[in-house]
């Protein structure tokens, strides 16, 4: 007999309706799966023969064939256990056909025949709502999840038996329900907590107006970790269009465990041994790498000269286009990384190059060598240069706290929308999104700021990336001051912005 269910599963961070097809022929016992499937799919005939033998039904002793259309898409994850199971009991007469109309089943089996929850929920869901189907069967611990899409109809059941009992109408089951979050969350950090760092502070200010990406080179324990964590305090809330974006990033990297959808935008610290794989993605199937996680948000690492070079140059690509490309046998990857890169460093090895206080003890040979640790493509790519000091027994003892994140935020948020009516015909939202195109139309420098940047320009060899980025910056100032044009003042801060690593 045959019979057909729907299931679903990713590929990349889209999801993919999978069509289950189950033969059951009088032939000699065997269980084949085919359409590409990955080696946990192909393991999930154990799980689905005992979970249904442990849930009271019967197994057939014939051929069984599945497969999964359709057959050229490289099929991967648990997920499709329980439809698999679910047209193995229709096919063998368990479950009436007419009970899978409109419906998708998603979710691993235990052995017992419990449901349990997969990665990608999001994604799989908005791909079924796409192909017309309205009804969707997982784990109770992820319905929240899927009803981040609206207008479907999801129901969380414990175990295959409490399904099957359901469709045949032994057993109610009413649909889940969206549980809203209580209050939105509250960053347990803020720019207040900051004494000192004027500059520093007003670097980050700058970056977050603007989208800017920035470097802070300074002694250890001079609070560029600090500052650093601080920074999505003060960027303007995500649309939830972006936060169905993130969420659904996340969902498919198994990393979302929120309740609502993510409303804060992301901050990722990757240790300096992270891979390659790792920092952009990868894998048979790429799954997202910390760039991809950083959508929309923050990617800051710490000891930038400690990551292998091979690892940082991977990111001069998604820097410039905002998004990684990774091609494999079976398919190419269009993955989002739209990120403001926060990085920190030590001058030197020893990290007291130029400190007044304590006397560096690196040779010329150990500074020139640490510096060449990072290529000049990828400093030319970093909007901002900042230079980060210690921070005096005065500043740190001091009654009076900074400014507070709230404070900021809110002319950064009023800077980012001035951007985004600038910049609407090009359907870009900051300045660091800006082309040479855009540039040319819409940064319109005084005479004495045009000056400047020629001097500047002609003095220190200036490459055409470092020209546009110095304009972008001081378009941000401008926007941050409340001007239309670009004034000479706006140019020479975007200027001080581009003092390189320190070299003896």
């Amino acid at each position: 007999m045959y019979a057909k269910v729907l299931g679903t599963t990713t590929f990349g961070l889209n999801g993919h309706v999978i069509g289950v097809e189950v033969d059951i022929n009088k032939a000699f016992p065997a269980f084949d799966i085919v359409g590409l499937p990955a080696a946990s799919i192909k393991e999930s005939k154990e799980r689905v023969h005992s979970a249904i033998r442990n849930s009271g039904y019967h197994f057939p002793v014939d051929k069984v064939t599945v497969n999964l259309a359709p057959a050229d898409l490289k099929k991967d994850g648990s997920g499709l256990d329980l439809p698999i199971a679910m047209g193995l009991l229709a096919a063998s007469g368990e479950v009436p056909l007419e009970c899978f109309q409109n419906t998708i089943f998603i979710g691993e089996l235990s052995l017992k025949g419990e449901i349990r929850p997969v990665p990608g929920i999001l994604s799989m869901v908005l791909a079924g709502k796409e192909a017309g189907v309205s009804r969707f069967f997982m784990a109770p611990s992820v319905t929240n999840e899927a009803l981040l899409c609206e207008n479907i109809e999801v129901y969380g059941p414990e175990t295959l038996r409490e399904l099957i009992e359901f469709l045949t109408g032994h057993h109610p089951m009413a649909p889940a329900v969206r549980h809203e979050s209580e209050r939105p969350p509250v960053s347990d950090v803020d720019f207040a907590e900051v004494q000192g760092q004027v500059m520093a502070k007003r670097a980050m200010e700058i970056a977050a107006a603007g989208a800017h990406n920035v470097l802070m080179t300074g002694p250890p324990g001079s609070g560029k970790t600090m500052l650093a964590r601080r920074i999505t305090t003060i960027l303007p809330p995500m649309t939830r269009e972006e936060a169905l974006e993130v969420t659904k990033i996340y969902s498919v990297a198994g990393l979302f465990k929120a309740q609502d959808i993510m409303r804060e935008r992301p901050f990722r610290s990757p240790h300096h041994t992270i891979s390659m794989a790792g920092l952009i993605g990868g894998g048979t199937i790429p799954r997202p790498g910390e760039v991809t996680l950083s959508h929309r948000g923050v990617l800051f690492l710490d000891e930038l000269p400690e990551f292998p070079r091979s690892v940082l140059e991977v990111l001069r690509q998604p820097l410039e286009d905002r998004e990684v490309h990774i091609s494999r046998v079976n398919a190419s990857f269009t993955y989002p990384a739209d990120f403001i890169l926060i990085a920190a460093m030590n001058p030197c090895p020893c990290g007291y190059l130029g400190d007044p206080d304590h006397p560096c003890t690196c040779t010329d040979g150990e500074i020139r060598s640490y510096g060449r640790k990072i290529s000049g493509p990828l400093l030319d790519r970093i909007d901002l240069h900042v230079s980060v000091q210690r921070p005096k027994y005065s500043e740190l003892t001091a009654t009076i706290k900074g400014e507070a994140s709230a404070d900021i935020a809110k002319r950064v948020e009023e800077a980012r929308r001035v951007q985004a009516e600038r910049l609407a015909p090009w359907h870009m939202q900051n300045n660091a999104q800006m082309g040479h195109r855009q540039l040319k139309e819409t940064c319109h420098l005084d005479k004495d700021g045009t000056e400047m940047l020629r001097e500047v320009f002609e003095k220190l060899h200036l490459s055409a990336r470092s020209y546009d980025r110095i304009i972008k910056v001081a378009r941000t100032v401008a926007d941050l001051d409340g001007k239309s044009g670009i004034e000479a003042s706006h140019v020479a801060e975007a200027i001080s912005y581009r003092n390189m690593i320190p070299r003896r």
